[in-house]
């Protein structure tokens, strides 16, 4: 009878779920936030009692955590509208344009592109105002897309879809070799397989971060094999995917020493070049680095400690002091990168990830935007080491969608404050209490 009983009990937390993500999918927008919070947070409960459950067994799980991506799969993105700039950029590309070169401002009377107006329309002000700051391989990505969905802006996000999902499907299965080989429970990889966080926002709002550290485990999974050229290809791959992981580069040099560094960071930047090369111009370099450096100085998003230095600016200098904070916050970040890979121990694989994990998460507290699926990426990293704050900041991050339902866009004091009591709260206990049992890794 108990036996009955729990096996029910799974099936009634499965059923939940699929429910959750079907409505969230195809029926709730983000601006209905009373209504997303609910849902996800009856999502991410069952996930909880699913991953804990004796219940089921590993191919169980993986079956789950598969029916829960498709069921996403034939929605467009509901969360974002990024994808709509993939698109465009994609069908750029394919049409002989660079998306680096011009405007979608500039270009909208006279771009050759099907459905120009709709995605320039959907793509929104702020995308359609800068060039594009998305890195080769994915602009490759969007390539593809355009290729078998030319005149289909639902067809070309299906095929998107499709890549995040192989990516993610990728990460279970490397996910679980990395942990053996650092003697690691491999069910841990389910804490991100499962995740609501990691399905919603990379399956359903089709965030390549999925893809990205699809190629970045890869490089973890050969430098610990010691085939470290390998690795470093593999980190390119990550690198022209999304430019996160280049944060992460300094904290292989203790392991590979001098001489194998040097050559391990030049292959990656050979490499990187070698991918822009296709869309070098005169004003490469100059539109890329404009793009990504109003990350720093112009948005404002879910940030933590960077609102309280702006309060404070408010207080000193009477105005938004982010055009100067901005500015500190790069030279603060990589001060932190540089303590924590060059001063701390990174000679075991343990170590690299425990370490990388730390320094990445305190330039997320630092930084002036953190978008919900921007915590995936600290998810996937804490799998492989003893923390666990980035679990429970994958459940708190969602409340910054509050502000989506606000006319003026406007996030709510409370939530955030609430959001962050418990990630700090959750990463200062772990920071003091398991450092120890990290560094005896």
């Amino acid at each position: 009878m108990s036996f009955l009983n729990i096996k029910y009990k799974g099936i009634v937390l499965i059923l939940i779920s699929f429910v959750a993500y079907v409505v969230l999918g195809y029926f709730v927008p983000r601006d209905s936030f009373n209504v997303l919070f609910f849902l996800y947070s009856l999502a991410f409960v069952s996930f909880c009692f699913i991953y804990k459950s004796q219940e089921f067994k590993e191919n169980q799980l993986f079956a789950i955590g598969s029916l829960f991506r498709l069921v996403l799969l034939f929605c467009l993105p509901f969360w974002s509208q990024d994808f709509y700039r993939f698109i465009w950029d994609g069908r750029l590309i394919l049409s002989g344009i660079s998306p680096y070169a011009f405007l979608p401002n500039d270009i909208i009377d006279t771009v050759p592109i099907a459905q120009s107006k709709e995605l320039y329309d959907a793509m929104g002000n702020l995308s359609a105002s800068h060039y594009s700051n998305y890195p080769p391989i994915n602009q490759f990505f969007f390539a593809i897309a355009a290729f078998f969905a030319s005149k289909s802006i639902f067809f070309a996000a299906f095929v998107l879809k499709l890549i995040v999902l192989f990516a993610d499907l990728g990460i279970y299965f490397f996910g679980k070799k990395l942990l053996l080989l650092l003697n690691r429970n491999p069910k841990t990889i389910f804490l991100y397989f499962l995740n609501p966080l990691v399905i919603i926002e990379l399956t359903g709002n089709l965030h390549f971060e999925g893809v990205m550290l699809f190629f970045l485990l890869l490089g973890f999974y050969f430098f610990f094999l010691n085939k470290w050229l390998i690795s470093a290809l593999f980190i390119t791959l990550s690198i022209s995917t999304k430019l996160l992981p280049l944060l992460l580069l300094p904290f292989f040099y203790q392991k590979l020493g001098f001489k194998k560094s040097v050559l391990f960071y030049l292959v990656i930047i050979s490499f990187n070049v070698l991918l822009f090369l296709p869309f070098v111009s005169k004003d490469l370099i100059a539109n890329y680095s404009e793009t990504i450096s109003l990350w720093f100085v112009n948005f404002e998003f879910n940030a933590s400690l960077y609102y309280v230095f702006r309060e404070i600016g408010f207080y000193v200098k009477g105005y938004n002091t982010i055009g100067i904070i901005g500015k500190v916050i790069p030279v603060v970040s990589i001060l932190v990168i540089l303590f924590y890979s060059l001063y701390k121990n990174n000679l075991s694989m343990t170590r690299v990830i425990s370490n990388g994990l730390i320094a990445l998460s305190i330039y997320f507290f630092l930084s002036t935007t953190i978008h919900p699926w921007y915590v995936i990426n600290l998810l996937l990293l804490a799998v492989f080491t003893q923390y666990k704050y980035p679990l429970y900041w994958s459940f708190f991050v969602v409340l910054s969608y509050f502000a989506y339902s606000q006319e003026s866009f406007k996030e709510s004091v409370i939530l955030l404050f609430i959001e962050y009591l418990f990630v700090f709260g959750v990463f200062i206990y772990e920071l003091k209490f398991k450092t120890i049992k990290n560094n005896l890794a």
